[in-house]
């Protein structure tokens, strides 16, 4: 009789720890925030854009995205001086900051970070390069999130520049 019940109570302890994890993880599942997804081609609407003091002439014409769960990688395809330009760049989602070569040799620090819901992705960015001589930097901050039902991608950008402050407003819309 001793014998049965210490192992009843060796069954029962362990049954509660296994039932305290397989709750832990449950909540755990239950409270995981689904982040927007912004892979796919996009398009700029001008008409539906703001495009700022400098006339949005670095806005990218075009994007294509690829979103896994620990990055977005970017092509970004701009119009300047009448020649197509794609630059391309990575950012992670675990806060560190990623280095891009961006416009030829300029290099540019970013990092990235979700909102509390998922819906909003905020990107920290600073680009340095060299314009006659003289090193540049530009700091940004880009606001990405979707917009109509997902077929719309609103990208607000605020930039500091030794030029002045200017704000982007990009819609771009998905290609098909």
């Amino acid at each position: 009789m001793i014998f049965s019940q210490s192992v009843k109570k060796v069954l029962s302890a362990k049954t509660t720890f296994v039932l305290t994890v397989a709750f832990a993880v449950m909540c755990t599942a239950a409270t995981r925030v689904n982040n927007a997804n912004f892979s796919g081609s996009w398009k700029l609407n001008e008409q539906k854009s703001d495009l700022g003091q400098f006339g949005g002439r670095m806005t990218p014409k075009t994007l294509k995205l690829e979103q896994k769960e620990d990055g977005l990688s970017i092509e970004r395809t701009s119009n300047f001086n009448g020649q197509d330009r794609t630059t391309t760049e990575k950012l992670s989602f675990d806060g560190k900051e990623t280095e891009n070569t961006v416009f030829g040799t300029a290099k540019k620090k970013s990092t990235a970070k979700w909102s509390e819901d998922g819906q909003t992705l905020t990107v920290n960015s600073v680009v340095t390069f060299d314009r006659n001589g003289q090193t540049m930097e530009i700091k940004s901050t880009e606001t990405w999130k979707l917009i109509n039902d997902g077929q719309g991608l609103s990208v607000e950008t605020k930039s500091t520049s030794q030029m002045g402050d200017n704000t982007v407003k990009a819609v771009f819309e998905k290609s098909k």
